[in-house]
């Protein structure tokens, strides 16, 4: 059905005087959907249940039609334990490189063992996100133009971003698209739940900062796709998921900056702090004392960690900084 009107007519025709549970997917495809949702939840028989792939039907949207009288779980890609559990694979570092490589979509599970077939699924995944919540809701004529964005920000996945930064980069390509329309198309993949966008915080003045922000990708699988998977790029995956992990954990997650330094993650809960810093190796001086320097610069006593795919000598602590492998990381809490 996509109008109002047929989910009515078939609501009407099963409804029954009892308790009735109503369950619709991807509930933006139904054309004036709102006022059956604001028409039955005065209808004290009615537990209404909706699923959807656009942030702005659950945010703005939703709430101008029901007033707050709606609660909004944010359902992501499977975390590395449910990963380890859809798959039935003990939390290891081989589970951990299927993790890494393929990403958390629950589907997976459904397909063989084979990189080609998981990979075609993830690339069928990304093309009926990018045209179904995307283009055709916003209408988008240049296609192209999105699918460069949405490769550059998955190859500079974590990397400081700003619109006029990729304005100048296409410049360089030939391709001449304005800063306004760059931030539109980039609120429009954000709004499709493909990217999260995480600000910077002045850690000593506790101001955020109007420009320069990073995006993460809301499956790393997804991400793999756009670019291929390449080891070179450890070091982003990591962060991208550590990113996702303290998501999970519903942690709210900034950029931190100190004194020019930056700290990957400053995650703030329950008004509680943990400061993060992520790294692929630490086998060297230089690398050591850059992601453990500079959370020591850091004053207050909040649990400071730094974390990195291999295991480093001596464990557990450097200088009363915790450290934690990618596994152990995804595999707890903190």
């Amino acid at each position: 059905m996509r109008s109002h009107a047929e989910l009515m007519e078939f609501i009407n025709a099963h409804k029954t005087d009892g308790t009735n549970y109503l369950f619709i997917d991807e509930v933006q495809e139904i054309d004036g959907f709102e006022r059956v949702l604001r028409s039955l939840n005065s209808d004290p028989n009615f537990d209404i249940y909706c699923t959807g792939s656009n942030a702005q039907v659950f945010s703005s949207e939703l709430a101008t039609y029901l007033s707050g009288r709606q609660i909004v779980f944010h359902i992501g890609s499977l975390n590395f334990n449910e990963f380890c559990a859809f798959h039935k694979m003990q939390a290891n570092q081989e589970s951990l490189s299927n993790y890494i490589l393929y990403g958390g979509l629950p589907y997976m599970v459904h397909l063989p063992d084979d990189i080609d077939i998981r990979f075609e699924y993830l690339n069928n995944m990304y093309s009926t996100i990018l045209f179904r919540d995307v283009v055709r809701r916003h209408q988008i004529r240049d296609t192209r133009f999105l699918n460069d964005l949405i490769r550059f920000l998955a190859d500079n996945t974590g990397s400081m971003f700003s619109a006029n930064k990729i304005s100048a980069y296409l410049k360089n390509q030939k391709i001449n698209k304005n800063v306004a329309l760059i931030l539109d198309y980039i609120s429009y993949i954000e709004g499709a739940y493909f990217i999260n966008k995480v600000q910077r915080l002045d850690i000593v003045g506790k101001r955020h900062f109007e420009v320069g922000e990073k995006y993460y990708f809301e499956d790393i699988g997804l991400r793999n796709a756009i670019v291929g998977f390449n080891v070179n790029d450890m070091g982003k995956i990591i962060e991208n998921l550590v990113y996702l992990h303290l998501r999970n954990m519903q942690f709210n997650i900034r950029i931190g900056e100190m004194d020019g330094h930056e700290i990957d993650f400053v995650a703030e809960r329950k008004g509680e702090t943990v400061y993060i810093q992520v790294a692929y190796k630490l086998n060297d001086s230089n690398t050591i004392e850059r992601e453990f320097g500079n959370l020591l610069k850091i004053a207050d006593n909040y649990p400071k960690y730094v974390i990195s795919y291999e295991s480093f000598s001596p464990p557990n602590t450097y200088k009363g900084i915790q450290h934690q492998t990618l596994l152990q990381f995804l595999s707890s809490s903190i």
